[in-house]
C-alpha cells in the first residue's frame, strides 16, 4: 500500500504493495506475445459524480477520449446531470442516470472506473456477487471527506470510518491526482492506493481567478505598492514540522543572497518577501520574522501567508516565484504550475522533476541548489524581465503557455498503463494500442471553449493547498453520516460523562416493591371487570363491513404465498434462474413461471422456494469446482434426485446475466412459449432464446461466425482442440480419427443457459453432459501443470475455465441427438426453428448421441464407482450426480435380503437362548 518513507522531514508516497502485484502479474505485455482471437475491443463503465463543467471533468473526457483511441470503449453512467453532459454523450453515447436503487450488470464490462466520492453510490452493488471481482478503479480528486475523518476521529465514530475503509478496500486501485491525498486519506488505506500526477485543477483555478481579479487592486488591497518587487517564497507540502524545514532553511541559504540582491540594484524598501506556507493555526509568522531580522532584512520586508488562505491572492500579487525546497518531490510542484498560469516567472532549483519539464533560460529560471551565486544570476535575469513591458515578457509568457497542458500526457499514459495492470482482458477482446501511440499532449479545453466568463466565475476561490481538486464535501458522505450517525455512538461515549453507583437492594426496598406489584394487579383487575359491565357500542355497520374486509384482505395477503405456490403446481414448465449472489437478485423475475436457484450457500433469496444448489449437490461446496462449473453446476444440482424438487413435465434455466444483457423473456415471450407447451405436444423440442452472437455494434467486423469459430474465441482459440480430445477420451476413440462433430455454419445457437426442454430430454442431456465433463476434467491430469487452464487467457476465465464450453455444450447435443431446435425472440415472441431436422440428415452424429448406448457407459461409470475401480486418477463424474445402474440396484436388494435373514437368525437364537435359561411357566389352575 501507499507508505511514507522519510528523507531528514519529508514524507514520499511509495504504492510498494500496488507495485509489487503488477510487477508479479505481468502487465498487458505478458499477453501481448500470446496468440490472440479478439473480435472486440475491451469494455469499461464509466460512473460520474457529476457532469459538472469543472477541472474534474475536463481531466476526465480528456484521458477517456485517448482511451478510446487505444481502443477502450465506454459505457458512462452519471449520480448527477450537469451542463457537460453533451460532451460526455459524445464519448460513451447515453448517459443512464443512476441512484441507490438502479440496477446494473456490471459483470459486461473487463472494468469500472468511478470517477469521484460521489459516485460511490455504485459501490454498494460492486460489493456484492457476483460483481465482486469486476476490476475496480476509483479516482479521488475531492479532500472534503478527508476532513470529515479527522472529525471523525475526535468524536469516536469508528463506525463509519470502518464503513469508508471496506468502501475503498474494495477497489483495486484508489488513484489520487497528486501525492498529498493519499496522505489525508491514510486511515483508509489497506494497500491500494495509487497516485497518476497530473491535473488541470491548477490552470482552471488560476485562469478563473484571473478573469475576476487584477493584480494592482489586490496589491493595494493588502498594503502592497504598485512598483514593490514582490517575491513569494513557497516550498514543499509534504513538511510536517512545526516551523517548516523547507522555508527556514531557504531563508538561511537565500536570505543573505536575497538581502545583498536588493542593495545591489538599489531596490531598498521596495523589495518585499512574501513566505507562503504553513496554515492560520501553526502560528509560523512570528518565527519567520524571527529568521528575517536576524538575517539582515528590513522590518517590514518578510510577510508570511497561510496556505489555507487566499493563495491565488498571494501568487497573482507576485512578481516572482521563487521555490525553496531541495528536496527531490515526485511530482511537479502544484502551486509552481498555477504561478505559472498566472503569468508570474519562477525561479526553482535543479531538481529533476523541474529540469524534465522546464527550459532554463525559456519557461523559467533554474539556479543550482549546490551554488547560491547562481541564484543572484537568475534573479538578475528575472528583474530584467520585470523591466520589460508585458508584450516583451517571453519567459513568463512561455511559462504560462507551457504550464496550461504540461502535464496531460503524462496524466493520459498513467491511467492507460494503469488499465493495463489491472484490467483483465478476456479472450475474445482486442488488446488496446501501446502507450506509445498517445497522441494526446494536451487537455480537451475546446470542449470548454464557449464557457462563459460568468460560469467559470462560479468556481470557487478559496483554496487550502495545491490539491485543491475538491468540489466541496461530497453529498454521500453526508448521507453515510445520518445513515450511521444513530450507530456510531459507542459504548463508551454513551457512558462517559455518567458515574454508577452500585447499591444492593435491602429487605425494606423488596417489599416496597411487592406492595406496589400487589396494588397494581388489584387496579388492572378492577379495569377489567368495569370494562366488561359498560355496554359496549358495535359501531355502524359500514364500520362493521370495512373491518371484515380489512381482515380478509389481510388474510388474503397472508395466504398470498401459498396461492403463488398452488399456480407453480399447476404449470406445465418451471424455468430456473441460476444467481450467485446478492447483487444478482434484483435481476432475477418473479411468477409462477420462474424459482430462484442460488450458486452460493450464503444467498438466499427473496422468495421462499427458491433452490440453494449447494445442498442438493456436495460437490459445489468446493469452490474450485463450483467456480470452474458456473451455472451448469446449478442444473447439476436439479438433476440429482430430481423427483424430490421438480415435478412438472417441461423443465427450463435461464442465466442471471441474461436479464443484464437484455436476453431475457419479455412477458409477451413467455406467454407465446407457454401457450405453444399446452398446443404442441407432440415431438422432442428444444427451445432457446439468448443467442451465441458475437457480432455487435462494438466489434471490429459484423461477420457470422460459425459455431466452432465461436467456441475458440471465447476459450483462447483452443475450444476445438479440448473438446476432441474430451470426446475421444469420453468414449475411448483412437488417436488417429477427427472426432470433433460438424456444426453447421448457418443458423443461430443457444448461449447463457437460457433455454427449455421436456423434462426427461434434460436428464438425458445432463447424463451425457456428466461424463464429458468428467474427460475435460481429467485432461488436466496430462498437462504439465496442474490445474492448468488452456480454455482462457485472463485471470478470471482461467477461474471459470469449463463455464464457456459448458454453456454452449447444450448445442451440439441438441443436434446430434436429433432435438428439434426453436429460437424464441425474447421480445416478441416469434418463433423460428433452427437447423431443420431434414436438413441434418448425413451430417448428425446419431450413434454417439444414441440414449441407449449413453445410459450403457453411465452404468459402467456406476460400476466402476461401486466397485471403486476408477478409470482416471481424477474421477469426477461420481461427485455430479446419482450413482446407479442395475448391478447397484441387485446388490441393494441383495444386501436387503441378507440383513433381513441376519435378523431372523439373531431373533431365532434370542428365542432358543431364552428357553434354555428361563424357568418353565406351570400351569395355572
Amino acid at each position: 500500500g501507499g507508505k511514507g518513507s522519510r528523507t531528514g522531514r519529508i514524507f514520499r508516497f511509495v504504492p510498494a504493495d500496488l507495485l509489487r502485484r503488477f510487477e508479479e502479474q505481468g502487465g498487458i505485455d505478458r499477453i501481448r506475445s500470446e496468440p490472440r482471437f479478439g473480435i472486440r475491443p475491451p469494455r469499461l463503465g464509466l460512473v460520474l459524480g457529476t457532469m459538472r463543467k469543472d477541472s474534474s471533468s475536463l481531466l476526465l473526457l480528456t484521458v477517456v477520449k485517448s482511451l478510446k483511441e487505444l481502443g477502450y470503449v465506454f459505457t458512462v453512467f452519471a449520480v448527477n446531470d450537469g451542463e457537460a453532459r453533451p460532451h460526455w454523450e459524445l464519448m460513451g453515447g447515453r448517459i443512464s442516470i443512476l441512484n441507490r436503487e438502479s440496477y446494473i450488470d456490471w459483470s459486461i464490462f473487463e472494468g469500472v472506473i468511478l470517477s469521484s466520492l460521489e459516485s460511490g453510490v455504485a459501490i454498494s452493488s460492486l460489493m456484492q456477487e457476483p460483481f465482486d471481482v469486476v476490476p475496480l478503479i476509483w479516482i479521488i480528486q475531492e479532500d472534503g471527506l478527508a476532513e470529515r475523518l479527522s472529525l471523525y476521529t475526535e468524536i469516536g465514530w469508528q463506525l463509519i470510518i470502518d464503513e469508508w475503509r471496506k468502501s475503498f478496500s474494495r477497489a483495486d486501485v484508489i488513484v489520487f491526482p497528486d501525492f498529498f491525498l493519499p496522505m489525508l486519506y491514510t486511515v483508509l488505506d489497506t494497500g491500494n492506493f495509487f497516485v497518476v500526477p497530473g491535473s488541470p485543477v491548477d490552470v482552471w483555478i488560476a485562469e478563473s481567478y484571473a478573469m475576476s481579479h487584477s493584480k494592482s487592486q489586490l496589491r493595494r488591497e493588502n498594503g502592497f505598492h504598485e512598483d514593490d518587487v514582490l517575491v513569494v517564497v513557497i516550498g514543499s507540502s509534504f513538511s510536517f514540522e512545526e516551523v517548516p524545514w523547507d522555508y527556514v532553511a531557504a531563508m538561511h541559504l537565500i536570505g543573505p543572497q536575497l538581502v545583498e540582491f536588493s542593495k545591489t540594484k538599489y531596490l531598498g524598501e521596495s523589495f518585499k518577501v512574501v513566505v507562503l506556507s504553513g496554515n492560520s493555526t501553526d502560528g509560523h509568522g512570528s518565527a519567520f520574522q524571527d529568521i528575517a531580522s536576524r538575517l539582515g532584512f528590513p522590518d517590514g520586508c518578510v510577510k508570511h501567508y497561510v496556505l489555507d488562505g487566499d493563495v491565488n491572492k498571494v501568487l497573482l500579487m507576485a512578481d516572482i516565484v521563487l521555490y525553496g525546497s531541495f528536496h527531490e518531490e515526485q511530482s511537479f510542484p502544484p502551486l509552481l504550475v498555477r504561478a505559472m498560469s498566472f503569468g508570474i516567472p519562477i525561479i526553482a532549483p535543479d531538481l529533476f522533476i523541474i529540469k524534465k519539464y522546464i527550459t532554463n533560460g525559456v519557461d523559467g529560471f533554474i539556479y543550482q541548489a549546490r551554488d547560491l551565486t547562481s541564484l543572484s544570476n537568475a534573479f538578475s535575469l528575472a528583474i530584467a524581465e520585470l523591466n520589460l513591458s508585458a508584450f516583451d515578457r517571453t519567459i513568463a509568457t512561455s511559462g504560462k503557455l507551457l504550464s496550461k497542458n504540461m502535464l496531460a500526457w503524462d496524466c493520459i499514459t498513467g491511467f492507460a498503463r494503469l488499465l493495463e495492470n489491472v484490467i483483465q482482458f478476456p479472450s475474445d477482446t482486442i488488446l488496446p494500442s501501446s502507450i506509445t501511440q498517445v497522441q494526446q499532449h494536451t487537455w480537451e479545453w475546446e470542449l470548454f471553449g464557449g464557457e462563459t466568463k460568468k460560469t467559470r466565475n462560479e468556481t470557487q476561490y478559496q483554496v487550502s493547498t495545491e490539491h485543491d481538486a475538491s468540489m466541496g464535501t461530497s453529498s454521500i458522505v453526508y448521507i453515510t453520516e445520518e445513515e450511521l450517525a444513530d450507530k456510531n455512538t459507542s459504548v463508551e461515549s454513551m457512558h462517559q460523562n455518567e458515574t454508577f453507583v452500585y447499591d444492593n437492594p435491602s429487605e425494606l426496598d423488596w417489599e416496597d416493591v411487592r406492595e406496589m406489584e400487589f396494588s397494581e394487579d388489584i387496579e388492572n383487575q378492577e379495569m377489567q371487570e368495569l370494562a366488561e359491565r359498560a355496554e359496549k357500542y358495535p359501531g355502524s355497520w359500514e364500520d362493521i363491513y370495512s373491518k371484515t374486509r380489512k381482515a380478509l384482505k389481510m388474510k388474503a395477503e397472508d395466504n398470498e404465498r401459498d396461492e403463488e405456490e398452488l399456480e407453480k403446481v399447476s404449470q406445465h414448465l418451471c424455468i430456473y434462474e441460476i444467481y450467485d449472489g446478492l447483487g444478482a437478485l434484483p435481476l432475477l423475475h418473479h411468477g409462477a413461471l420462474y424459482r430462484g436457484l442460488s450458486l452460493s450457500k450464503a444467498t438466499q433469496g427473496s422468495r421462499v422456494d427458491d433452490v440453494v444448489a449447494v445442498h442438493r449437490l456436495p460437490l459445489l461446496n468446493n469452490t474450485y469446482y463450483k467456480d470452474l462449473l458456473c451455472e451448469y453446476g446449478g442444473m447439476l444440482a436439479i438433476a440429482n434426485r430430481s423427483d424430490g424438487i421438480h415435478k412438472t413435465p417441461w423443465i427450463g434455466f435461464q442465466s442471471w446475466r441474461a436479464a443484464g444483457r437484455k436476453a431475457s423473456l419479455s412477458v409477451e415471450a413467455e406467454k407465446v412459449l407457454e401457450e405453444t407447451l399446452y398446443t404442441e405436444t407432440r415431438g422432442d423440442v428444444f427451445y432457446y432464446w439468448a443467442r451465441a452472437d458475437l457480432e455487435s455494434n462494438d466489434t471490429v467486423e459484423n461477420n457470422i461466425f460459425d459455431f466452432w469459430s465461436i467456441c475458440d474465441i471465447l476459450n483462447n482459440g483452443h475450444c476445438r482442440d479440448m473438446f476432441e480430445d474430451a470426446f475421444r477420451l469420453m468414449y475411448v476413440l483412437p488417436n488417429d480419427i477427427s472426432v470433433l462433430p460438424p456444426m453447421p455454419a448457418t443458423g443461430h445457437w443457444s448461449a447463457l443457459h437460457s433455454w427449455v426442454m421436456p423434462t426427461p430430454s434434460f436428464l438425458e442431456f445432463i447424463m451425457f453432459s456428466r461424463m464429458f465433463v468428467d474427460s475435460l476434467d481429467s485432461l488436466n491430469d496430462h498437462s504439465s501443470i496442474p490445474n492448468s487452464c488452456l480454455l482462457g487467457s485472463s485471470k478470471l476465465e482461467k477461474k471459470h475455465c469449463y463455464c464457456r464450453v459448458l454453456e454452449l455444450l447444450v448445442n451440439v447435443w441438441a443436434y446430434h441427438s436429433a432435438r428439434k431446435m426453436v429460437y424464441l425472440n425474447p421480445v416478441s415472441g416469434e418463433l423460428k426453428e433452427q437447423h431443420p431436422i431434414e436438413q441434418r440428415k448425413g451430417l448428425m452424429w446419431v450413434k454417439f448421441f444414441n440414449f441407449t448406448l449413453l445410459k450403457s457407459m453411465d452404468e459402467d461409470f456406476a460400476e466402476a464407482t461401486e466397485d471403486q475401480l476408477h478409470p482416471r486418477k481424477s474421477f469426477l463424474w461420481p461427485l455430479t450426480g446419482e450413482v446407479y445402474c442395475p448391478l447397484i440396484l441387485e446388490r441393494e436388494r441383495e444386501n436387503r435380503y441378507r440383513l433381513k435373514m441376519e435378523k431372523r437368525r439373531r431373533d431365532k437364537e434370542k428365542q432358543i437362548e431364552r428357553k434354555r435359561a428361563g424357568r418353565s411357566q406351570k400351569p395355572l389352575g
